[in-house]
């Protein structure tokens, strides 16, 4: 892969650090790329290129000195357009913010700035991240790279896009439902749902006043083409000041030391054969590389309640700031009661099993689907015709949990779109997941660009 937008991360900052290639160099190249390939993908969708660019310059000036700004330093990026960035038109997909410019910076993009990362752009999403797709008024549609008939996946459709398709280094997703793990997954690409509270979430925009509180279950998280990259945006972007300041375990020395579990199947949300058969290649090619997998796991919890109990949480996470007739206290409470049970259940299977793999999706990238709410689409799997709530059935009870989920790419399915899998571990392992989806993926092919990213 010799495009230097279509590689790592780590690669890139590397070259950087070494002198081998300057900031405005690689800053130019995304642009190229942007203005070249983005028209009918529309990924990136508001550009301060002029910005970037002088800031490229800088950091290649402090180069020069022998000065490092840090791990990214002069690293160009974009930003999911639901994450405040100073000066920079930040929207969360909605009308009423369309000419939104905050002052400041989420915490998570001042992160990334602090270790000498610039930020590009921002890219597309749907109406305050509420969609497995990436539209909204304001920006219009953003299309699959691997097929345009088809959405990226939602609701950091954009930004895993723009990853894909080599428009920058890596980008900034959130997740309270699947949001980084949908479009991870159906870009070909790589994604990591942080345990809950590890990376903080103010400057969030999920309303009209969003920014200042954390709403529950929702993290912030890296997509990226390297698992190394997911390692190493992870730490760049964790927590690391008081209050709170978050540990987390080191990854295992040895991945053949660990007992894993495959829940690849389940009648409470039965899989689509093409996205079925390459969860079993995955799996295959772990217990052939001598990894102990167990393909009878399962948690001691009623996936149906799980999966409904974090649905539940979710929309209530999503309307909190904004819907002053949500549930009663008692309601809450009672909800919160079940969850804090499911989460019991998820622990005691991680005193047996050191992570579980598992479907992200039922179906695969499926076609653009805009009209309607949620509860009257449909999608085909298998043949048959099943409500479009059920693609977060997977991810919500793993998500209502706290729990941290790695996606690697696991391939291409007989249409010929990317799928991904979900490597879920316990509370705090995060290091676990991505080094165990990082076997996977390396041992499924990895990232592989698409075609129209040549």
């Amino acid at each position: 892969m010799t495009d230097i937008g279509l590689r790592s991360t780590v690669e890139q900052a590397d070259l950087i650090q070494r002198g081998e290639l300057s900031s405005r160099e690689l800053t130019e190249h995304f642009i190229e790329r942007i203005e070249r390939l983005d028209g009918e993908i529309n990924s990136v969708v508001t550009r301060d290129f002029e910005t970037a660019l002088a800031e490229s310059d800088a950091a290649d000036a402090s180069q020069q000195k022998g000065q490092s700004l840090g791990v990214l330093h002069g690293v160009p990026i974009t930003v999911k357009d639901a994450l405040q960035t100073k000066n920079l038109k930040s929207t969360g997909g909605a009308t009423e913010l369309r000419d939104n410019v905050p002052s400041q910076d989420a915490a998570v993009v001042a992160s990334i700035r602090r270790q000498g990362g610039i930020v590009m752009g921002k890219t597309n999403l749907p109406r305050w991240s509420g969609d497995i797709q990436a539209y909204n008024d304001i920006f219009g549609t953003t299309n699959n790279p691997w097929d345009i008939s088809r959405g990226p996946g939602g609701s950091s459709g954009g930004a895993a896009a723009a990853v894909a398709m080599g428009f920058t280094s890596f980008e900034i997703g959130t997740d309270i439902g699947g949001s980084i793990r949908f479009p991870a997954a159906f870009n070909g690409v790589w994604g990591h749902k942080p345990s809950f509270g590890v990376i903080p979430t103010t400057g969030y925009l999920d309303h009209i006043d969003g920014g200042l509180n954390e709403a529950d279950i929702n993290v912030f998280g890296p997509i990226a083409r390297s698992a190394q990259d997911l390692e190493l945006l992870l730490t760049v972007m964790k927590r690391n000041s008081p209050p709170w300041v978050a540990e987390l375990e080191a990854a295992p020395e040895d991945l053949k030391d660990l007992k894993i579990g495959a829940w690849l199947d389940d009648e409470f949300c039965p899989i689509d054969d093409e996205v079925r058969e390459q969860l079993e290649k995955a799996v295959d090619a772990l217990e052939k590389d001598g990894i102990s997998v167990d393909r009878s796991a399962r948690p001691e919890l009623d996936p149906d309640e799980a999966a409904m109990l974090g649905l539940w949480l979710v929309q209530r996470a999503i309307s909190q700031s904004t819907d002053s007739d949500g549930p009663g206290h008692r309601i809450w409470l009672d909800q919160h009661v079940r969850r804090e049970e499911l989460k019991l259940k998820w622990a005691q299977f991680f005193d047996t099993y050191d992570a579980v793999i598992m479907p992200v999706c039922f179906v695969p990238p499926f076609e653009h689907q805009q009209q309607g709410d949620f509860g009257s689409r449909t999608l085909i799997c298998n043949g048959e015709k099943r409500n479009y709530i059920d693609v977060v059935k997977w991810t919500t009870m793993v998500g209502m949990a706290y729990l941290p989920s790695t996606v690697p790419p696991i391939g291409l399915g007989a249409s010929g779109m990317p799928i991904g899998c979900q490597v879920v571990g316990p509370y705090g392992g995060d290091r676990l997941t991505i080094a165990l989806a990082g076997r996977i993926g390396d041992l499924m092919g990895g990232y592989q660009p698409p075609p129209r990213a040549l």
